[in-house]
């Protein structure tokens, strides 16, 4: 792509990219050039018969061939915008999705003084609720010392490490109780692993996607064991547990909440309409 305009680079690329069966392939080209031209999109597209410096026309064919293989663009950049913050990510993580926004927006709603993050992967929900919600105390935790070692520098880089403590393992130590359990626990079946596009089964970790025949024993596992760890206040608001779910597992993790003794328990649907987020609050003690 040598001496091409920038035009004549997306045109070539997005060609590319679409007889591969690449989603987006405009958007993906148009990321892919700015990043390897070093200027932002907008400012790309605005200037479409500018002509393509050869060392980035190089280095574009190079992030194009990678796209090709269905690498993700957000692990060809090594970056993933997430609300308000950038976080970095590889392979070790999971791409943050749009949809797991909807988990931070509970937390701005009800406020919690003390926030747990389950399965914190690259840190987005931890660092998204540290970053929007100042002085809260926040705990992320992850059982892969991988995605442990991505999310910790997500904080350095965004100066939030001061705001969230990050524990390996599952659940924090017995005893310690928090206002808000968020997770984003694997959940795709087994069964429908060969169904989800290159992008996920070829480059995203398995082990965070992946719970069982139908996508639930992380959440089994979870729900019962995690009623121990919020506050439960006679005269108090109760502390709550809510999880992403994919399409149609929501029926049943309401009736696992339900079966652990939680009340209020209530489904929400993403921008979809697909219910994506089931939360629910602990009993009162007697």
């Amino acid at each position: 792509m040598t001496g091409a305009s920038v035009r004549e680079a997306l045109e070539a690329a997005v060609d590319a990219l679409a007889a591969a069966g690449v989603d987006e392939p405009r958007l993906d080209a148009e990321l892919l050039l700015g990043d390897a031209v070093g200027c932002e999109r907008s400012a790309l597209i605005a200037d479409g018969g500018a002509e393509v410096p050869a060392a980035a026309g190089r280095l574009f064919g190079e992030l194009v061939r990678r796209r090709l293989r269905r690498e993700p663009v957000a692990y060809i950049l090594g970056r993933k915008g997430f609300r308000n913050i950038e976080l970095e990510v590889d392979s070790r993580v999971l791409i943050p999705r749009p949809e797991t926004e909807l988990l931070v927006e509970l937390a701005l709603e009800l406020q919690p003084a003390s926030v747990l993050d389950v399965g914190t992967g690259s840190g987005a929900i931890a660092l998204a609720v540290a970053d929007e919600l100042p002085a809260r105390a926040v705990t992320a935790t992850d059982t892969s010392p991988g995605a442990l070692e991505v999310a910790r520098g997500n904080a350095e880089r965004l100066g939030l490490a001061d705001r969230v403590r990050f524990l390996e393992g599952t659940l924090p130590p017995e005893g310690e109780r928090f206002d808000l359990v968020l997770a984003n626990l694997p959940y795709v079946a087994e069964r429908d692993w060969p169904t989800l596009q290159p992008e996920v089964t070829r480059w995203e970790p398995p082990e965070a996607l992946l719970a069982g025949p139908d996508g639930l024993n992380a959440y089994r596992a979870l729900i019962p064991e995690c009623a121990g760890h919020l506050h439960r206040h006679a005269e108090q608001k109760t502390g709550a547990l809510a999880v992403e779910v994919g399409e149609g597992q929501a029926e049943v993790v309401v009736a696992l909440m339900q079966h652990a003794d939680f009340e209020r328990i209530e489904a929400r649907r993403d921008l979809a309409g697909i219910e994506r987020v089931v939360v629910g609050w602990a009993g009162v003690v007697a």
